[in-house]
């Protein structure tokens, strides 16, 4: 491994110990896409090959029948302690959002009502500052209140690796232990340990997923990368954003802030 790639991993084996340490009980959440599957093999490494906390799967019903495949095979093979969170229909979700972003926002509500039964106070979520401009705006440790908002405009500072834990009990923390990686540092440490993926990522007919969600507001790119060398060869070039494929990135400039903020994973 090149000594990049083991700086991240050492970096987010530590954020993983030190939220176990410092935060009573946690959860991890699995989207089963590839950042969440790389999070998941470092959760592994960190705790010696199983987890002490359970996997939270917040599922909409409505992801590619490759990814459900996938999520009951390594399952079982992983030996996960596996939550199912459901997700409210559309018409419990604010109205005024556009359709896609509407959509995507029952994951929101279905994560608070997990959060309510279960009082998790810390949930380790696998999102990346590169991926998206307001998720570039995170910190490692971020505070929710009471109802899962995020305020943007008031996070606590992370100086020399210190972070505030010391929050009243209605608040809970987020934990990004994937906050500094990039694309291309996925797709090589995926190559690098050989983690599984939905082969969803790979070309076929001029093809391929950059980033998965729901079926109905995920699309395609074109691509004819069809293995994880070509997938990497293919980002050092591509001028296309990772997250094209996502309807809602497409609807209204702001739609993506104002949904992390009301909790958006």
């Amino acid at each position: 491994m090149d000594n990049h790639l083991r700086k991240l991993e050492n970096e987010s084996i530590y954020i993983f110990r030190q939220s176990f340490r410092s935060i009573k009980n946690i959860a991890m959440l699995w989207s089963l896409g590839k950042d969440s599957n790389v999070m998941m093999w470092l959760a592994f490494k960190a705790f010696l090959g199983k987890l002490p906390f359970p996997v939270v799967h917040v599922d909409t019903k409505k992801k590619f029948k490759e990814m459900y495949e996938f999520r009951d095979i390594y399952e079982k093979k992983w030996d996960l302690n596996l939550i199912k969170g459901k997700c409210p229909p559309i018409n419990k979700i604010d109205p005024s959002l556009p359709p896609a972003a509407r959509s995507a926002a029952r994951k929101t509500e279905g994560l608070k009502n997990i959060l309510d039964q279960y009082k998790f106070k810390g949930i380790i979520a696998g999102i990346r500052r590169d991926e998206q401009g307001t998720r570039a705006k995170e910190r490692i440790f971020s505070p929710r209140d009471e109802s899962g908002k995020w305020d943007v405009k008031n996070q606590p500072p992370e100086f020399w690796d210190q972070s505030n834990f010391n929050y009243p009990d209605t608040v809970h923390i987020r934990i990004h232990p994937l906050l500094g990686w990039t694309e291309i540092d996925i797709w090589k440490y995926i190559k690098e340990q050989k983690i599984p993926i939905v082969d969803l990522y790979f070309s076929k007919n001029g093809k391929r997923y950059r980033s998965l969600g729901d079926e109905d507001i995920t699309f395609p790119v074109d691509s004819n990368a069809s293995n994880v060398d070509e997938i990497i060869e293919e980002l050092k070039i591509t001028k296309i954003s990772e997250r094209s494929g996502r309807a809602m990135d497409h609807e209204q400039e702001d739609v993506f802030e104002k949904l992390r903020t009301k909790g958006y994973m």
